[in-house]
């Protein structure tokens, strides 16, 4: 775990979430989650109101950081195929390391099912920020359909995601691949 004995108990308690929900799922219980974080129940209810604030927080805290691995920085050169595609190659290059269990905000809102909760309105609030990304790449690249386009690349990232991270299938290549059809088809040079 990445936490230090100078991290504060919300940093420890956040970073303990992160992982234990991204590896374990989000029914960990408040105990095994405390004993991680190094940080008593009492400690953990005094910052947050409730487990589900923890991993709603946790998530929040994840996505600039998940979002900034996968996407080409805004001063980075290339054209909106090529920065659509970037992020497919990261996802390619992510789903290759053995700690890598699929995307963590899929993750949550398949697990939570609940729209409501606070955890599936960070995720899905990360899902919609990369659908937005595709979109504008999309238009920018002369896509028929932008939008449309942006729903068929949120369809394979997620899909993609969900296979490696079962372990069912290797990306090597296939989401890039895929991708490149789908952005011929939509007019994307």
């Amino acid at each position: 775990m990445a936490t230090t004995d100078k991290a504060s108990p919300r940093d420890r308690l956040l970073d303990a979430a992160a992982e234990l929900f991204y590896r374990d799922g989000v029914s960990i219980g408040v105990e095994a989650l405390c004993r991680s974080a190094g940080v008593s129940k009492r400690s953990m209810y005094q910052l947050f109101d409730s487990k589900d604030e923890v991993l709603a927080a946790s998530l929040e805290r994840r996505a600039p950081g998940y979002a900034a691995r996968l996407m080409p920085g805004p001063d980075d050169a290339g054209t909106p195929r090529e920065r659509i595609l970037y992020v497919f190659e990261q996802a390619e290059k992510s789903s290759t390391a053995p700690e890598y269990m699929g995307c963590p905000f899929l993750a949550a809102l398949v697990e939570l099912k609940d729209p409501e909760h606070p955890a599936s309105v960070v995720a899905r609030a990360a899902k919609e920020t990369l659908q937005e990304a595709f979109r504008a790449q999309a238009e920018l690249g002369g896509a028929h359909d932008p939008a449309l386009l942006a729903r068929q690349l949120m369809l394979v990232f997620d899909g993609a995601s969900a296979r490696a991270g079962a372990k069912l299938e290797s990306l090597d290549g296939l989401t890039v691949e895929t991708v490149r059809t789908l952005l011929d088809a939509a007019g994307v040079a």
